[in-house]
């Protein structure tokens, strides 16, 4: 049950709301929107334009899409149109008008989904001829006439004008294609009408041709202005003069009139009731010219003019000053005169003269007013009287000067020898201009003339010596009299620094660890000075000072070897010019104490090797001795034993040269003859004395070659023993021998005989 009535909601659902199915399952999108203009973009006036908008959208639905169009031209909505169909919408324009030109867009709203094509922009080109109507062709002075121009099938915003032979008197803006005005002529005669109009299409405008010319005549209103002024002739002033202005022939009007009386601008009289209006006045010089009579009625009007010329009774007084410039308190006259007066109407004696202000104590003289001026500006004005005529001269300034007080002569900015700088001289009090002229040594060098509060009296000057800038004076004159000269100038004279020195304490060579270094700048030039001290490697300074001396220094405590190195200094005052010294090297030396501590550790070490060697010496030399005391054996005839005596190496006998026995010099290594050798054994069978033996003296390699020849092998060296002399036999029970002095520490060893020493003398070894 419930399922058939679910089925009969939605059949009776579809069948009174079907789009709403549709809808809900239709979809679409859009795919492109394109606006053109046929025939073309630039098309002729009357020309049938066509813009068709063209949209391309994709729907899955069957049913058609609502569609909604828009135009829009010059960003103006100007046609819309709602359409169930697929088909392009066309916008028509049966008529092209110069109206219709602009910029031209499309726009397709499909539910919430819009999209607008690009602008194209339609021109047309033409204007219809206008056209002009008068409602009259002949009124009367003051009567308006309807005119009405046309511009026929035109459309939009137009502006009309109007014209008068050929001149524009009228314009009117409308939106539509003709208007209606009022014209009205006040002159008498033929006048020519003729219209044309501007089309507006912003921002451009497009000018029509000029319309068909139409003629109306204008009658002159029956009525007359008579304006009369007495006398006639030869006025002078001071004379009276009688001015009317009547109306003639009024009766034929029954509207109010109303007249006017004026010269230039000046009203003089007016009248609304009444037929005339009168005038009288003292004549002036002023007023020569034209009087003027109008008369205004209705929209007529009428004007009466007539010239006057009004001769000088006399002229405009003149004041002047004598002298032309016035100081304060000096003597002056102002003179009032005219240049000319009516002779045949006044005398010069019916003239009075007086000044304005009049409370100044001037006295007065026929026109000349003479007195002391004062100490301020005052604004004269001179008044000539005669016949009942007044008149004043133009308005005379006297601005008594001020003389000029005693000058101040300064410098701006410093002084600096040799270099250009700039003196001032400028006085308190004084009117302008001043000339201001600089002396030197009461010598004219230049004068500047000062016109302007602004100006300065500034002259560039060079000094070459100090003294020099009490030389210059300055002079100043605003007037006649005597100038007035300032003081001499005083100055400081700004000397700027020389090299400057650089003077180390202590001395270079005596500079060691643990002093005080003072490095002294020193130069010559105008305090303060600022020095500045610089190490070599570093561009900040280490110390910088100003002084009011000409040196100062930078001291350095507990110096190290680290503050070696290459020094200077740099000096500058307010020349602002700077000068470096000369770099000095600084070497650091060690410390004294170091120095005693090294020489003696030095002097420690020297001693212990002198007794080391001392020690070595004396104890090869014991054993030296112990080596000969051990070596020698007392020689017997009873006893087959030989005197034999070994000499070693350690005993350095073979760096001997000779040996001295019994205090005579023998040489150890003398070669026996050669009959003594062969005698040998026979000699000592048969004599009584001692018994000589050799020794075998065994020589390693030598280590200085230079010295002691090398042989292969062992060199084999015979030394001979002596035993006592003859004639000691009683004492050669046991070989009574003396011991062989070996001293090689002798100076004859180093001063032998070469032959002594030659290795070819040594004797041949015997077996």
């Amino acid at each position: 049950m419930g399922l058939l009535l679910l089925l009969t909601s939605t059949l009776l659902s579809s069948y009174f709301h079907p789009w709403r199915v549709v809808d809900a399952q239709a979809l679409f999108t859009i795919k492109g929107i394109t606006l053109s203009i046929e025939p073309s973009d630039d098309v002729i006036r009357d020309t049938s334009v066509i813009l068709k908008c063209q949209a391309v959208v994709s729907s899955s639905g069957q049913e058609p899409l609502s569609r909604h169009y828009t135009i829009y031209k010059d960003g103006e909505e100007v046609y819309t149109k709602t359409s169930s169909t697929s088909e392009d919408l066309l916008y028509r324009l049966p008529e092209a008008r110069v109206s219709n030109t602009g910029k031209y867009k499309c726009q397709i709203t499909i539910e919430d989904k819009k999209m607008i094509s690009d602008f194209k922009r339609l021109t047309v080109t033409g204007l219809s001829v206008p056209e002009v109507h008068l409602n009259k062709g002949v009124v009367s002075e003051g009567e308006e006439v309807t005119a009405r121009c046309m511009a026929p099938g035109e459309t939009g915003s137009i502006i009309f004008y109007f014209y008068e032979d050929s001149k524009e008197i009228l314009e009117k803006k409308v939106n539509s294609n003709q208007t209606e005005v009022k014209l009205r002529f006040n002159s008498v005669g033929i006048h020519k009408v003729h219209c044309a109009y501007t089309v507006l299409v912003m921002p451009d405008s497009f000018k029509s041709k000029d319309s068909n010319t139409l003629t109306i005549s204008v009658k002159e209103y029956p009525i007359t202005l008579v304006l009369e002024i007495s006398p006639t002739y030869k006025i002078y002033e001071g004379d009276r003069l009688d001015i009317s202005c009547t109306i003639i022939n009024s009766q034929h009007s029954s509207q109010s009139i109303q007249l006017f009386l004026s010269q230039g601008t000046q009203l003089l009289r007016s009248e609304s009731t009444k037929t005339k209006v009168s005038h009288n006045m003292t004549a002036l010089a002023k007023n020569s010219g034209e009087f003027e009579c109008r008369l205004v009625m209705g929209n007529v009007v009428k004007v009466a003019t007539k010239t006057i010329s009004v001769t000088e009774l006399f002229s405009v007084p003149i004041l002047t000053m004598s002298p032309a410039e016035v100081f304060q308190k000096e003597y002056m006259t102002l003179t009032c005169k005219i240049e000319s007066f009516a002779s045949e109407k006044l005398r010069r004696e019916e003239l009075i003269y007086s000044l304005d202000p009049s409370e100044n104590a001037l006295s007065q003289n026929n026109g000349e007013f003479s007195g002391w001026a004062l100490q301020y500006d005052l604004n004269y004005t001179c008044i000539a009287r005669a016949k009942g005529i007044v008149k004043h001269s133009n308005t005379l300034t006297v601005r008594p000067k001020v003389p000029v007080s005693n000058p101040k002569i300064s410098v701006v900015d410093k002084v600096v020898l040799k270099q250009p700088f700039k003196i001032l001289c400028k006085s308190d009090n004084g009117s302008l201009p001043i000339n201001y002229t600089l002396l030197k040594d009461k010598s004219q060098l230049s004068t500047i003339s000062v016109k302007l509060p602004i100006q300065k009296a500034l002259f560039t000057v060079t000094v070459t010596h100090t003294d020099e800038i009490s030389k210059y004076t300055c002079e100043a004159k605003n007037s006649h009299k005597k100038s007035l000269v300032s003081e001499k100038l005083n100055a400081t004279v700004i000397v700027p620094v020389s090299r400057p020195t650089l003077t180390v304490i202590p001395p270079l060579p005596e500079i060691s660890e643990g002093d005080h270094l003072y490095l002294i700048c020193g130069t010559q030039g105008t305090p303060p000075v600022t020095f500045k001290w610089y190490r070599v490697g570093n561009k900040q300074p280490l110390f910088t000072t100003t002084s009011n001396n000409n040196h100062t220094n930078y001291q350095v405590s507990g110096l190290t070897k680290q503050h070696s190195g290459t020094y200077y200094c740099e000096a500058v005052n307010h020349a602002n010019k700077a000068f470096s010294s000369e770099f000095v090297d600084i070497e650091v030396n060690l410390a004294t104490w170091k120095k005693a501590l090294i020489g003696g550790f030095c002097l420690l070490v020297v001693s212990v090797l002198v007794v080391v060697l001392v020690l070595c010496f004396r104890s090869k030399r014991g054993k030296r001795e112990a080596a000969a005391e051990l070596s020698v054996k007392p020689s017997s005839p009873k006893s087959d034993d030989s005197l034999r005596l070994n000499l070693t190496h350690d005993t350095e006998v073979y760096k001997a040269a000779t040996v001295r026995v019994d205090k005579a010099v023998t040489s150890v290594w003398s070669e026996r003859p050669p009959e003594e050798a062969a005698n040998d054994e026979e000699t000592s069978m048969v004599s009584n004395e001692p018994d000589v033996e050799y020794t075998e003296v065994v020589h390693p390699r030598a280590a200085d070659s230079a010295k002691v020849p090398l042989r292969k092998g062992t060199d084999t060296v015979y030394s001979e023993l002596q035993n006592a002399p003859h004639g000691a036999a009683d004492h050669h029970d046991y070989g009574s021998v003396e011991y062989a002095e070996l001293n090689g520490e002798q100076p004859e060893i180093n001063h032998c005989s070469p032959e002594v020493n030659n290795y070819q003398d040594l004797p041949v070894p015997v077996d």
